[in-house]
C-alpha cells in the first residue's frame, strides 16, 4: 500500500466532500443566473458557499470571488489591482522566496511599466520588517508576501506586515494556500486586503479557489464576459467545485485544531528520528515558525531525486520540492534565496501529512530513510564521509 508524505503538492478529496458534490453534478444543475425556480435554487447554494467561506476567514461574503484555483485567484489579485491602480504608483515589493505563480506574474507586470522589488530572507526563509521598509518607495502600491511558505513550511510575520501595509497606506496580498487548514486564518486581524485561498488544499475539489477583496480595493477584471462574481470573475459558476469547497471548509472548520496537534506529533517525530540517524543532515526553514504538517531536510553528497526514486519503489510519495516548479532541473529558488548552494539545494527532501496520514505512513519513511541515504553517499563521489 502506498505510504503518501507529499499533501503540500495535492490532497485527497475528502469523502464527505465527494458526497456533497454528487447532487450537483445531475440533479441541481441549476444556472444561478437563469431567473427560474431551478437558476433560483442554485443562487441560494451559491451565496450560502460564499458565507460559508468568508465565515472561515473572518470576511464578508461580497468579499468572497471565486475562481478557478490559486493561480487565477494570484493573477486577478496582483495583476487586476495593479492594472487598475497604476496611475497611483507602478512599484511592488514580493519576498525572494514566493509561489513561482507570483515571480512570473512580477515578471509579467514588467512588460506594463511596473517595476517589481524583491525582499530578502534570512537562512530560515524569514522576511523582516526592516527589509520591506527599506525598500517602500512613494510609488509602492502593493506588497504580496505568502502567509507561509509551500516548500520548507517557514511562516511569515503576517500580523506585522499587515500592520505597516495598512499605516503606509499600501496594499497588501497574501498568497495564504499554504497555510490555509494549518494556521487560523483572520483577514481583518491580519490587516489584509487581498488573499489567495485553494479549494485542494483543504481537501476539497481542484479547479476551485477564491480571491478575498477588501472592501474598497479596486481591481480590474481579467475574465470578460457575462459579468459574475461581481463583475470581477465572469464565466458560469462552477457550482459542485464551490459547493465542494464549502463543505471542505465546513469539515476543516470542526477538525482543524485535533488535526494541528496530531501533524506536529508526526512532523516532530520525522525531525528528530531524521536529524539523529543520518549524520549531516539538515533541516530546511525556521525550527518554531513553521507549518505543523512541514518536514524539510538536506542530505550532504546525495541528490534529492534519487531519494524519491529510491522511496518511489519502496511505496512511499515524497517530494523534493514545490510541484509547481518540479518540472525544471534548476535548484529550488527558495532553497537558493536561505543561502544554501546548489549542491545542497539539490539534496533536499520534503515530508508533508495530512489529514489521511497514520503512524505506519511516518515510521515507514523513518525505517527506510537512513539506508537509502547511506546507500546513495556510498555511490557519490561528492560525499567524504569523516
Amino acid at each position: 500500500m502506498n505510504k503518501y508524505l507529499d499533501y503540500q503538492s495535492s490532497k485527497p478529496v475528502d469523502p464527505r466532500v465527494v458526497k456533497a458534490i454528487i447532487p450537483y453534478l445531475h440533479d441541481k444543475f441549476g444556472n444561478p443566473s437563469s431567473l427560474h425556480k431551478t437558476g433560483d435554487d442554485a443562487t441560494e447554494i451559491l451565496e450560502e458557499s460564499r458565507q460559508t467561506i468568508a465565515g472561515f476567514i473572518n470576511a464578508d461574503k461580497d468579499e468572497i470571488i471565486f475562481t478557478s484555483g490559486a493561480t487565477e485567484s494570484n493573477n486577478l489579485g496582483i495583476i487586476g489591482f495593479a492594472l487598475r491602480n497604476k496611475e497611483k504608483g507602478n512599484h511592488i515589493i514580493i519576498s525572494e522566496i514566493e509561489h513561482i505563480s507570483i515571480h512570473n506574474i512580477a515578471k509579467y507586470l514588467g512588460k506594463f511599466g511596473f517595476t517589481v522589488s524583491k525582499v530578502p530572507v534570512d537562512q530560515y526563509g524569514r522576511v523582516s520588517l526592516k527589509k520591506i521598509k527599506e525598500r517602500i518607495t512613494d510609488k509602492t502600491i502593493l506588497i504580496s508576501i505568502g502567509y507561509a511558505n509551500n516548500e520548507i513550511g517557514t511562516i511569515q510575520p503576517i500580523s506585522e506586515i499587515g500592520k505597516l501595509c495598512r499605516e503606509k497606506n499600501i496594499t497588501f496580498h497574501t498568497d495564504a494556500v499554504a497555510a490555509e487548514g494549518l494556521i487560523p486564518i483572520d483577514v481583518k486581524k491580519d490587516n489584509i486586503d487581498l488573499m489567495t485561498l485553494s479549494s485542494n488544499d483543504i481537501y476539497g475539489p481542484k479547479g476551485i479557489g477564491i480571491l478575498y477583496v477588501r472592501k474598497g480595493i479596486r481591481i480590474n477584471s481579467l475574465m470578460i464576459g457575462g459579468g459574475q462574481e461581481r463583475g470581477l470573475r465572469s464565466g458560469t459558476e462552477n457550482m459542485p467545485g464551490i459547493v465542494g469547497m464549502a463543505k471542505a471548509v465546513d469539515i476543516m472548520e470542526k477538525k482543524m485544531k485535533d488535526e494541528v496537534k496530531r501533524f506536529i506529533d508526526y512532523r516532530d517525530q520525522l525531525v528528530k528520528n531524521i536529524l539523529e540517524k543520518i549524520p549531516k543532515s539538515y533541516l530546511n526553514g525556521h525550527p518554531v515558525d513553521r507549518l505543523p504538517n512541514n518536514a524539510h531536510f538536506r542530505f550532504d553528497g546525495i541528490e534529492g531525486e534519487s531519494l524519491l526514486l529510491l522511496m518511489k519503489d519502496k511505496g512511499i510519495s515524497v517530494s523534493t520540492g514545490s510541484a509547481c516548479s518540479s518540472k525544471t532541473l534548476e535548484p529550488s529558488h527558495t532553497l537558493i534565496a536561505l543561502g544554501l548552494l546548489h549542491e545542497e539545494a539539490h539534496g533536499s527532501l520534503q515530508l508533508t501529512c495530512g489529514r489521511f496520514t497514520g503512524q505506519e505512513d511516518i515510521d515507514a519513511v523513518v525505517n527506510a530513510l537512513p539506508g537509502m541515504v547511506k546507500r546513495l553517499r556510498k555511490l557519490s563521489p561528492l560525499y567524504v564521509e569523516e
